[in-house]
């Protein structure tokens, strides 16, 4: 067990778990390193209660009204995160060709119909901007889920061409990826994994201490962004509309969409702790949490620890990633 902030200050009874361990739901990714873009796809074939939570002013998602508390829909059976921008969002319906191919999803009597969920985050600036996610992607990441589940942090799936610290354009940015940290206190499990691909700088959640984001000209030393943007008292031409950092919380606990929704939203806790400025108009930034397990826990509780390891996970995303596509990694700057 690796011992972390979190998992010291809890004490004893709490310990860290592979995200990994938070079946049924299975977790899937591809990615095209050349284009600098790919798709992780979570997928529960019995069905999984879901929630979501959207702060940032530019989201691109697909079906997303599934998750409103007022909706028919109890369950889902598939969450894409993906790049490409609202172009990747193809990739949902190769995710429901695979699970309508092998029986899974709402019967409708002629078929049953997959109900699937997506986000995409803008990731055109990193590799070739012509080459998106599609359904052929997402019919392998959703097969890759099923049969043989390859989630890791890293440059990996939708965190392919990631990257934070966009305010002063892409030559100073820094690249990022996929994070993941999950835990476990009795019967209760938590994880969350965290596509981070933010217009603003990333700071550890725990000490403050800032670990990415917008780098000075010569790649030495860090600006800060938000300071940056507060000097701005123009109005922006363009500053990447399509950032977006896309996160998933999922817990065994038992939780209907409601709760589910007010989890997602504790979950921006996390984001705010972690990324300066944060749930900007430039920004999509979202959560989806998701239950799947029939254990009791006390909502405001999971949403307490859902902001946590959301943090951590982000902290992960920047440690994890490598340098690409002209974005130096936090490992190769060493400050």
């Amino acid at each position: 067990m690796i011992r972390t902030a979190l998992t010291a200050a809890a004490g004893d009874d709490m310990k860290e778990i592979s995200i990994n361990e938070l079946r049924p739901v299975k977790i899937g990714q591809t990615e095209n390193p050349e284009a600098g873009t790919g798709c992780t796809v979570f997928i529960c074939e019995e069905g999984m209660k879901a929630g979501l939570d959207v702060r940032g002013g530019g989201p691109a998602s697909r079906e997303s009204q599934l998750l409103d508390p007022l909706t028919a829909s109890r369950a889902i059976h598939g969450i894409v995160l993906s790049g490409g921008s609202a172009f990747g969002l193809s990739a949902a319906g190769g995710v429901m060709r695979y699970l309508e191919e092998r029986g899974i999803g709402y019967d409708v009597g002629v078929t049953k119909v997959p109900l699937v969920v997506q986000s995409s985050l803008f990731d055109l600036t990193a590799g070739d901007g012509f080459v998106r996610p599609d359904e052929a992607m997402g019919f392998k990441a959703a097969m890759l889920a099923a049969e043989a589940p390859n989630y890791k942090d890293g440059n990996f799936g939708a965190g392919c061409g990631a990257a934070v610290g966009k305010l002063g354009g892409m030559a100073t940015c820094m690249k990022t990826g996929m994070g993941s940290f999950a835990v476990q206190t009795g019967d209760l499990k938590i994880g969350a994994v965290v596509a981070l691909n933010a217009l603003g700088d990333i700071f550890d959640w725990k000490t403050g201490k800032q670990i990415a984001g917008l780098l000075t000209e010569d790649k030495k030393s860090f600006r800060g962004s938000s300071e940056m943007l507060a000097s701005q008292t123009g109005a922006a031409e363009n500053r990447f509309t399509g950032n977006t950092t896309l996160g998933v919380i999922i817990t065994n606990a038992d939780f209907e969409k409601p709760a589910l929704c007010k989890i997602a939203g504790m979950g921006h806790d996390g984001y705010a702790r972690s990324i300066r400025p944060v749930h900007t108009s430039y920004d999509g930034d979202s959560i989806y949490a998701v239950s799947a397990g029939c254990v009791k826990a006390d909502m405001d509780a999971v949403g307490t620890l859902a902001s946590e390891v959301i943090g951590e996970a982000i902290k992960r995303a920047v440690m994890g990633a490598e340098s690409a596509y002209g974005f130096p990694a936090a490992r190769d700057l060493g400050f």
